[in-house]
C-alpha cells in the first residue's frame, strides 16, 4: 500500500505528523468546553402572559382560545400545548424540526400583535422564550441576613448581587426568588371616599398622571444644547398625601384625605426557605455555547469575592452547583477512558509478548484518542459525557487495525525477511481487510449522527467521535506501525532463547489458551456434525432474548438510574392555597427530610409561575462514599411520611429524565368531562405495582367569589359593567400606577 509504503521510506515525516496530530488533539482538548451533556435546541417557542386576577377558565376563554387559533395559521407549526393557572397562561408551540426558530418567534409576535385587539386590556405584555438545554439554572444560591430586614436584603440581591452576576461572560440570566421589594401602598378608605364624592378612578387618572417624570423638548443655543426634563416623580408618603385628587363642593380633597400611603413592601408572590430559615433565593441559567464549569468557576469565584463586601451578618450560601456536577461525570468517564486504555495494552501484552510490539500497537491509542479531538472542536462539540462516552467505547477498537497489522508483520519476520519488506508486505497483504473492518464501523455509526431530530443533536457527538477516532486508527496502523516495525528490531520476534523472564512467563498463559483453543475446535466440529440442531438453539436463542423485556424481567428506559446525592420533590397544595400555608406545609416537608442522616440541607421555592399553592423541594443529600443507602431509597421513605400529611400531594424526582416517565393525554373540548376522566385513569393507575407519583396536570377549580350585575338597577344609576370592573379592580387586585 502506498500509505504504508511512504511512511516507511520517510520516517521522519511520519513522526512529525504524528507528533503533530497530537500536539493539534491537545490543543483542541484545552479550547473544548465541558458540559455533563450535549447542548440541544428544539423549534419551539414558549409564549407567558400574565393575567391578573383571571381564573384559569377566564385565560383559556379570553387568551388561550383566541391566540391558539391564531397560530394554527402559522407555516410549520407541528402542536399547541397550552396551561392555564390561576392569573398566568402558558401556550408552547412546537414547529417542525426544519422551521427556523428565529422566523417561528417572530412569526408568533406577529400573530400576538394581529389579536392584540380581540385579547383583555388587564393583561401584561406577552414574554417569549425559546427552548433550550440551558434553560435550568446551572447554580441556586440563599441569601440570608441576621441584620437586614426583607426589603434591603431583597434590594442587595437585585442591586447588587444580580447587577454584578449578570455581568459575567456566560451567564444569561440572573433571576431573585422569594424577596420583597419596596412599595408605597395607597389603601383607600371607602367612608372617606363616599364623604367626599370621590370615584375610585379619579384616584386611578390622578396617580397615573401625577407620578411620572417625562423628557419635554430641548433648548438650542449657539453653544449647545440641552433637553428639557419634567421632574414630577413622588418619592414619599407625604408627597402622596398632598396630591389633589378632587373637590368637594369649595374643598379641595387630598389623597391623604380618603387613603393611607404606607411606604412598605409588595404582597409577597413567591418564598425561598434554606433548610427551615427564610431567604432571598438566587438563580444562575448559562447562555447557549459556554461550558457549564467555565461558567461556573467565574460565578463562584465572584461569589467569594461578593462576600467579604456583604453587610455584617449577611451570607450567601450555593445549595445548588451543576459545574461540580458536570466536572465529576466528565472525570468519571475520562477515569474510565483511562482505565480502559491501560487494561487494552496489558491485554495486548499478554497476548503478544513483547513489549516492543506492546509499544508499537499500543501508540495508536493516545494519537487516536487525542487526534479525535481535532473532530470533536471542528464539528462544534463539546466535551461531554456522549462524546467520552465514544471514546470509550472505542477503546478497544483503536487497536484493532494495529494488532492486526503488526501481527502479521510478524508473521512474514518469521518466515525470514527482513524488518523493511516484512512491514511493507505484511501490511499491503491485509490492508485491503482491514481498511473494510474500519469502514464497516464507520458506516454503522455515521448515519447516527443524522437520524434528524433532538436525537441527533444528542447522539451526533457519540457517533462523530467514534467514526473520526477509528479513522485516526486506520491511519496509524497504516504508517505509524509498519514504519516502527521497520526501523525499531524486535529481537524476540523468531527466536525462544534469550527471550525476556517475563515473555518465559507468559509461556504459562500461552500454554492454557492452546488447551482452550483445542477445546474450541472440539465444540465447532460437534456443531458441524449437529447443524439442524445448532439452528434451532440459535432462533430459541434470538426470539427468547427479545421476549425477555416483554416479560418485565429486563426493565427499560432512556437514561439509567443514577445516584447523584440529590432529588427534587414537588409539593402541591389543595387548589387556592395562600403563600403563607404552603410555606407551613413546605417547613413540615423540610423537617421530615432533616430527620434523615442522609439529608445535608434543602432548598425550597415556593410560588411564581405555577401559583402559590405549589413549592419546590431541592434536596441536598451526603456523597455517596459517605452513604450506605441509594438515594432512590431516601426518596422513597420520604416519599411515604409526606404520604402521611394533610392537604399536600407530593411529587419526588431523583435523577434526569426521571420524572414522570408515563404521561397519558386527554383531550376533548369539555375541561370538566376530561377532569373526571382523568380522576378515574388516575384512581386506576395508583392500583398498578410500581407505579408512584401519579397526579393530574390540572390542579382542580380554585375557590371562586362570583359578583353578579344587577342590569336594572345599575341602568337605573347608569353604572355599566366596565365602569363596575373598573371600580373593583384597583379595590380587590389592586393597579401599578408608576
Amino acid at each position: 500500500m502506498w500509505v504504508s509504503n511512504y511512511a516507511i521510506k520517510k520516517p521522519i515525516i511520519t513522526t512529525v505528523v504524528m507528533i503533530a496530530l497530537v500536539v493539534f488533539g491537545g490543543i483542541a482538548l484545552l479550547k473544548l468546553k465541558t458540559d455533563e451533556f450535549p447542548e440541544v435546541t428544539a423549534p419551539v417557542v414558549n409564549v407567558s402572559i400574565v393575567y391578573p386576577g383571571a381564573s384559569p377558565a377566564v385565560v383559556e376563554r379570553e387568551l388561550i382560545d383566541p391566540l391558539e387559533e391564531s397560530f394554527r395559521s402559522i407555516s410549520g407549526v407541528d402542536q399547541i400545548n397550552s396551561t392555564a393557572v390561576d392569573g398566568y397562561a402558558v401556550l408552547t408551540v412546537q414547529f417542525v424540526f426544519e422551521k427556523d426558530i428565529q422566523q417561528a418567534t417572530q412569526d408568533i409576535r406577529d400573530k400576538i400583535s394581529e389579536s392584540r385587539a380581540d385579547l383583555p386590556l388587564e393583561m401584561e405584555e406577552p414574554v417569549l422564550t425559546r427552548f433550550a438545554s440551558t434553560d435550568f439554572p446551572i447554580i441556586s444560591m440563599t441569601l440570608t441576613s441576621d441584620t437586614l430586614k426583607p426589603v434591603p436584603l431583597t434590594q442587595l440581591a437585585e442591586d447588587r448581587i444580580r447587577r454584578e452576576l449578570t455581568a459575567l461572560p456566560g451567564v444569561a440570566s440572573v433571576d431573585v426568588v422569594g424577596g420583597l421589594e419596596r412599595e408605597l401602598t395607597v389603601e383607600l378608605r371607602p367612608d372617606a371616599l363616599r364623604a367626599s364624592g370621590i370615584a375610585i378612578g379619579q384616584i386611578v387618572q390622578t396617580l397615573q398622571t401625577e407620578n411620572l417624570a417625562v423628557p419635554v423638548g430641548k433648548l438650542s443655543g449657539s453653544l449647545d444644547e440641552r433637553t428639557i426634563r419634567l421632574r414630577g416623580r413622588l418619592s414619599g408618603p407625604a408627597e402622596f398625601e398632598q396630591l389633589v385628587v378632587g373637590r368637594n363642593g369649595n374643598r379641595v380633597v387630598r389623597l391623604g384625605d380618603v387613603a393611607d400611603v404606607k411606604d412598605g413592601s409588595e404582597e409577597p408572590k413567591t418564598a425561598a426557605l434554606y433548610n427551615s430559615t427564610q431567604a432571598v433565593g438566587i438563580d444562575i441559567k448559562k447562555a447557549l455555547g459556554y461550558s457549564t464549569t467555565d461558567v461556573s468557576k467565574r460565578v463562584l469565584k465572584r461569589i467569594d469575592e461578593l462576600q467579604s463586601e456583604l453587610p455584617k451578618g449577611t451570607t450567601m450560601e450555593v445549595v445548588r452547583d451543576s459545574g461540580a456536577r458536570v466536572e465529576a461525570s466528565v472525570t468519571d468517564v475520562q477515569s474510565s477512558l483511562f482505565e480502559g486504555a491501560l487494561l487494552t495494552i496489558l491485554v495486548v501484552f499478554i497476548f503478544l509478548k513483547s513489549w516492543r510490539s506492546t509499544v508499537i500497537t499500543g501508540l495508536a491509542l493516545p494519537v487516536s484518542v487525542v487526534s479525535s479531538f481535532i473532530a470533536v472542536l471542528a464539528f462544534g462539540f463539546t466535551l461531554n459525557v456522549m462524546s467520552l462516552l465514544g471514546l470509550s467505547l472505542a477503546i478497544g477498537i483503536l487497536v484493532d487495525d494495529a494488532i492486526v497489522v503488526r501481527e502479521n508483520i510478524v508473521r512474514h519476520m518469521e518466515m525470514g525477511k527482513d524488518h523493511l519488506r516484512a512491514a511493507a508486505e505484511g501490511t499491503s497483504e491485509i490492508g485491503l481487510a482491514v481498511a473494510a473492518t474500519t469502514f464497516s464501523i464507520v458506516v454503522v455509526f455515521v448515519p447516527i449522527a443524522f437520524m434528524g431530530g433532538i436525537a441527533q443533536q444528542w447522539f451526533a457527538p457519540f457517533a462523530l467521535t467514534i467514526a473520526c477516532s477509528v479513522l485516526v486508527s486506520l491511519f496509524v496502523s497504516f504508517s505509524l506501525d509498519p514504519m516502527l516495525s521497520a526501523v525499531w528490531e524486535d529481537p524476540d520476534v523468531g527466536h525462544h532463547e534469550g527471550r525476556s523472564w517475563l515473555s518465559r512467563k507468559l509461556d504459562i498463559f500461552d500454554r492454557a489458551f492452546n488447551r482452550l483453543t483445542r477445546f474450541y475446535k472440539r465444540v465447532i466440529g460437534w456443531a458441524l456434525r449437529h447443524r439442524f440442531l445448532m439452528v434451532v438453539l440459535a432462533l430459541v436463542a434470538f426470539f427468547g432474548a427479545l421476549a425477555i423485556p416483554a416479560t418485565g424481567a429486563v426493565g427499560s428506559g432512556f437514561f439509567p438510574v443514577e445516584d447523584r446525592s440529590e432529588f427534587q420533590i414537588t409539593l402541591e397544595c389543595s387548589p387556592g392555597a395562600s403563600l403563607e400555608y404552603t410555606k407551613r406545609k413546605v417547613i413540615a416537608a423540610v423537617e421530615l427530610a432533616r430527620k434523615h442522616k442522609e439529608v445535608m440541607y434543602t432548598y425550597s421555592t415556593i410560588g411564581g409561575q405555577t401559583g402559590t399553592d405549589t413549592a419546590q423541594i431541592y434536596v441536598r443529600l451526603s456523597p455517596k462514599k459517605d452513604r450506605a443507602i441509594h438515594q432512590d431509597i431516601v426518596a422513597q421513605a420520604l416519599r411515604n411520611e409526606i404520604r402521611q400529611m394533610s392537604g399536600v400531594t407530593a411529587y419526588i424526582s431523583t435523577g434526569f429524565g426521571n420524572f414522570r416517565q408515563i404521561q397519558i393525554q386527554l383531550i376533548g373540548p369539555d375541561t370538566d368531562i376530561l377532569n373526571g376522566l382523568a380522576e378515574r385513569i388516575a384512581a386506576e393507575v395508583r392500583q398498578v405495582p410500581g407505579a408512584v407519583d401519579v397526579g393530574l396536570s390540572s390542579k382542580g377549580q380554585r375557590p371562586e367569589v362570583e359578583v353578579s350585575l344587577d342590569r336594572d338597577l345599575a341602568g337605573q344609576l347608569g353604572v355599566s359593567a366596565a365602569t363596575l370592573a373598573q371600580a373593583l379592580r384597583p379595590a380587590f387586585a389592586g393597579l401599578e400606577s408608576g
